[in-house]
């Protein structure tokens, strides 16, 4: 049987972090999906890095897994409908435009989108180059279709825009929304070299972990920066 690694990219969102693992732990449960909770804690000096994050944890989440879900912690879908089964056929985004609550345009991918490791492996995973919020997603979607893999829609959802509940609030909690030096232009280019073939990280510690009663693997990762090649990794 096909078997999920939930890999959650994270930084500070405790309070989020509390209400995501029991609540995704039932969700999956329920629905009868094997899977294992990875959270991606970004513990280095540098900015935030999503991508990297689910570069490393696809790298760490081990053999007893099959496929990926790249997961944000301040999402939860309320609808049973949606499927968080094995993607045979190609990408899986949950979080697609006529659902999520925030991102309309036709080619996100954001969010939520599960892939088969050997998808992911094909695209060579995620940039690195995506430092601050924003935009990884969009230039992995490029990457999907150079792959000739195919971008699979929800179907027969009829939730709309109350199919997930956003914990994130935007006042409390700013998203690191900088545009430093070259990133300006850097952020609509197609990274065609790097991805899970230059990721560079440590794993500071790997904790077992029961959130109410849901377990999970917490992973303190280092990323490390090349500055020459991407100066905005830093707020200088």
């Amino acid at each position: 049987p096909h078997r999920l690694a939930l890999l959650v990219p994270f930084r500070e969102r405790f309070e989020e972090l509390l209400a995501f693992v029991p609540y995704m732990h039932r969700f999956l449960s329920k629905k009868r999906i094997r899977h294992h909770i990875f959270i991606l804690n970004q513990v280095d000096r540098f900015r935030f890095n999503r991508a990297s994050l689910i570069n490393v944890g696809f790298l760490e989440s081990g053999n007893d897994t099959d496929y990926i879900a790249m997961h944000d912690v301040d999402l939860l879908p309320l609808n049973e409908q949606l499927d968080y089964g094995y993607p045979e056929a190609g990408a899986l985004p949950r979080g697609t435009p006529k659902l999520h609550p925030l991102y309309h345009y036709k080619t996100y991918v954001g969010g939520i989108l599960l892939l088969t490791k050997q998808h992911y492996e094909m695209c060579n995973g995620m940039s690195n180059r995506f430092w601050g919020w924003g935009r990884e997603d969009d230039e992995f979607y490029r990457r999907i279709k150079g792959a000739g893999l195919q971008v699979r829609r929800p179907s027969g959802i009829t939730t709309g825009y109350e199919t997930f509940q956003h914990l994130h609030d935007p006042v409390w909690r700013k998203r690191d929304q900088k545009r430093i030096a070259a990133q300006k232009q850097e952020q609509f280019k197609v990274d065609r070299e790097g991805g899970l073939n230059n990721v560079r990280y440590r794993i500071e510690s790997r904790t077992a972990l029961s959130v109410a009663g849901a377990p999970c693997t917490v992973l303190n990762i280092l990323l490390d920066c090349d500055t020459s090649e991407t100066p905005w990794c830093t707020f200088g």
